[in-house]
This record gives C-alpha cells, structure tokens and sequence, in this order.
C-alpha cells in the first residue's frame, strides 16, 4: 500500500474504530451468567442470552469483521481473495484501497474526496476518530519525507530496550556476529526463559520494518523451548544493535516502474543440529522492498543446488501472491518477473526437467516453478555472489558486507522532531 500510495500521489488516511466489537452481532446463540452486582433477586440462577456483541467473547473478532464487510459490500467494496482484510472499489477509473487490522483502518486511492466521503459514512455507522494522515500504525511510524515514505519503530525499540533493562547499553554494529554458530544445549541454560521468549517475540514484530534483523531473530526463535545463556547473549546483542539504529527504517520512494524482481539465497545446512539450510529472499516492487523472508528449510537438502532451488520455489510462491494481488487491483505488473540467483546449478533445474535422476527424491510442488519458467511467468537470471542482496537474510556478514547490504535493501535512517 505504501509503495503504491507514494508511486501514485495518494495520500493515507487512518481511521480508529471506537469500542468495535461492540458493533457486531452475534450469529450464534451466546449466554452469559448475570453480571456481579445485578443479579436478579428472584431469579438467581438465570442466564442472560446476548443479543449484540460483548468484549471477551471468542465470537467478537469474526462478528465485527462481517459487520463491517457488509457495511462496505453495500458501499459496492469487493473483498480481495488475495487477503481477506483487502476491500478496493473500482469506479470511473478510480481505484481506492481500504485495508483493515481489527479496528485500525487505512484507506488510500486517486479520488481524496471520495476516500474522505467514506470516512464520513463510517462516521455515520461506527463512531469513529479520523485520525488524519497516517502516522502511527500498529507500533509502525510512518514518516513523510521528500519524495516518499519512512516506516520505522523508534518508540518500540526504546520500549523493548526498557523491558530488557538495556536503555543504556553500549550499541553494537551489527546484529550477529560473523561466523557465529548456534546450537541447541551448547551452554548452561538461561535463568529467565520467559524473559528470552517475551523478547524474542517482541523482535518478530520488529522484522515488520527491519530486515536487517531478519536473520538474527529467525536464529533465536529455534531456541525458545530451551534457551540458554548463549543465546540470550546473541540475543543481547540484537538489543545492543537496535540500540544504535532505532531509527532505521524502510524508504518508499515514487518511480513509474511497476515491476517485480526478487533475490533469492539458500544457506546450505547450516544448522548444527538437523543440518536443515536457510532460505532467504526479498521482492521489490519498482525500487520498494514490500516483502521478504529468512526460514529454516523443512527438509534436509541434499546438495547446495537443491536448497537454492526450495529457495527459489518459496520466493516464486510470493511473487505469484502479489501477481495475483495485482491483477485483482486492475493493476498492471510488467512481465515477466525477474527472479535473481547465484546458484547456476539451480537456474538450469528449474528450467531443464532433464535431471530426473538427480531431482526425483525432491517434492513433486516444488517442481511448480518449471511451469512458471516454462509459462514466461517467471524469469530466473544469474546474480554474482558479491551483489547477492539476499545474503542478509541466510547468514552472518563482516560489518562491511552487512552495511553494504542495508544499504541496497533502501534501510535508512532519519531522526525527526519530537522523535521519541
């Protein structure tokens, strides 16, 4: 939506439903002991039957949801089959996107009068706040710089640091250290599991605007069941990291391209203990990073030429996601998209269906990306090594290579006034 919206001039409007699930009504037939404080005195032991939605009940999330989908289906909205939290309207060559987190709205398209006419018609059904242009989403703040966009998370850096106690920390350079190895038991076991998980998790949510991190907190998640003090010392040195870049961030900037190009990488058997590799990639739209992923392999491969070509199957299961977002949206994506490798082995493989002897202990839907060659769908292209971009995602760098990388992925960092 960012890219989009910077692409093309829109401006992002945000919305905040008030007390949302209190829209909803209920599908199915709920009851509720009486409340404390107003039992009824001659009927002790009834019930109440709930007629409209309360807070607390496992039913509030999916009532309001189809509340207000109905609401925006009767606005003559479609709800994208790509994301079901999607719904865009298509009307004189107009196109207006609403994209909806539990009762957190954005809305964005080329016709700002109508997009601000909507808003009053929410205002009308729900109460609601109008709370302007976006700038603070779901922890992500989002920055209007010259030509574009800034997404960061400063404030929820500094929050995950005061948690931690690690506000006055000395900052680290890089997120994990070059040639590091990780291991399930490789020390005596941490203290504080649930401090090691708590963060963690914290990190995930992080990913959302630092792929930078991406890599270094996808390591740790594999020891959340037993951590020890090895890994919450990796896992410190994250924090150290964040610390001095807390306002690092995603730029969006406006390009007329609209083309998709993806860079996929494949960390062959790196884990100690299953010898499971790491696939990594990162899809750009124009010159906008809008996705990317660092995650374990589910099987061993047996050669580094197959875990670039499981790499290569996952990034082209992205790409076809968006493709088909697009196409949804009546946008066009120029074709075809361009999938950059470093794995030569792999690139033959994935458009000669002549290794069968090599190739047949590998999953038949894997082989799907074949057809997407084959399709001129996909079109896979050969990256040298050094300008790999997606080395940040699958293994630990030289602070030199892993600032080099930072920079390609359009990570920067911008301060602004009454920046927390």
């Amino acid at each position: 939506m960012f890219s989009l919206a910077v692409s093309r001039g829109w401006l992002i409007q945000q919305v905040d439903i008030n007390n949302a699930f209190l829209n909803g009504s209920l599908q199915q037939v709920v009851y509720m002991a009486q409340p404390e404080g107003f039992v009824h005195p001659d009927k002790p032991h009834h019930v109440c039957k709930l007629v409209k939605a309360l807070y607390g009940l496992k039913q509030d999330p999916r009532a309001w949801f189809e509340k207000l989908k109905d609401f925006l289906l009767s606005l003559h909205f479609h709800v994208s089959t790509s994301d079901n939290s999607l719904f865009f309207l298509q009307t004189n060559g107009k196109l207006i996107l609403l994209l909806v987190y539990v009762d957190d709205i954005l809305i964005t398209g080329d016709d700002s009068a109508f997009v601000l006419e909507l808003i009053s018609k929410l205002n009308a059904t729900f109460a609601l706040k109008h709370l302007g242009q976006v700038s603070y989403f779901l922890g992500l703040e989002a920055h209007k710089i010259s030509g574009g966009y800034l997404l960061n998370q400063p404030k929820y850096i500094s929050d995950i640091l005061a948690k931690t106690n690690m506000t006055d920390c000395k900052p680290s350079p890089t997120p994990f250290c070059s040639g590091q190895k990780l291991s399930l038991g490789d020390n005596t076991s941490f203290s504080l599991p649930s401090l090691y998980r708590i963060t963690v998790g914290s990190l995930q949510y992080l990913t959302m605007t630092r792929p930078d991190i991406a890599y270094a907190v996808h390591k740790l998640s594999q020891f959340l069941q037993a951590p020890t003090e090895n890994h919450w010392t990796a896992c410190k040195k994250i924090l150290r990291y964040l610390k001095g870049s807390r306002f690092l961030g995603i730029k969006f900037v406006a390009s007329p391209r609209m083309n998709l190009e993806a860079f996929v990488d494949a960390d062959w058997a790196s884990s100690c203990d299953d010898r499971k590799s790491i696939s990594g990639y990162c899809v750009f739209l124009g010159p906008n990073l809008i996705s990317w992923c660092s995650k374990k392999q589910q099987v061993v491969a047996r050669s580094s030429t197959e875990a670039e070509y499981r790499s290569m199957a996952v990034a082209t299961t992205d790409l076809i996601w968006i493709q088909s977002l697009f196409d949804e949206l009546g946008l066009h994506i120029e074709s075809p998209t361009v999938l950059w490798c470093d794995n030569s082995s792999a690139i033959s493989l994935a458009s000669n269906p002549v290794f069968h002897q090599r190739t047949k202990h590998i999953e038949i839907d894997i082989h799907f990306i074949r057809e997407k060659v084959r399709d001129k769908i996909i079109d896979i292209h050969f990256v040298p090594s050094e300008s790999q971009i997606t080395d940040v995602l699958t293994k630990p760098l030289s602070l030199a290579r892993f600032q080099f990388l930072c920079s390609r992925l359009s990570l920067v960092t911008a301060r602004f006034k009454g920046a927390y």
